[in-house]
């Protein structure tokens, strides 16, 4: 059997303009024998998504340069191929409008910032187990 690492399946795309919440991502998701495929900005993780949709799961900030995460998930639910794949939102936002347009333009989840490593994780989880349902 093959390790989670080594499936393509076991990759995940984390958007985020700021390298401290990226790193955290990308830090948490290799613990969870993930393998993060990083963007800083909105244009590189839609030019990703353009050329490669074999991820398990994706995670945007929602507020990026170039692109924000919401167009970003706009996009992906227009598209056959990047449909299926769940997506977390993140912000440092804190009105209850921002969760809702995430939603409305097809978030998974929604994790507001500061968060910690703890809910990270549990969110991750409950997004992993989004993607193995739609798969």
């Amino acid at each position: 059997m093959l390790s989670q690492t080594t499936q393509p399946s076991s990759r995940v795309l984390v958007a985020d303009d700021d390298a401290v919440i990226r790193h955290l991502i990308s830090s948490t998701l290799r613990k969870l024998g993930y393998t993060p495929v990083e963007a800083n900005d909105g244009r590189e993780a839609f030019r990703i998504l353009r050329s490669d949709a074999d991820f398990k799961a994706a995670i945007f900030d929602m507020v990026m340069p170039h692109i924000e995460g919401v167009d970003i998930i706009r996009h992906m639910r227009t598209e056959n191929r990047l449909r299926r794949i769940p997506v977390l939102m993140v912000t440092s936002e804190r009105n209850l409008g921002t969760m809702t347009s995430s939603f409305q333009a097809g978030a998974t989840f929604f994790l507001p910032k500061p968060f910690t490593a703890e809910q990270l994780q549990t969110t991750l989880g409950m997004l992993f187990s989004m993607s193995v349902a739609t798969r």
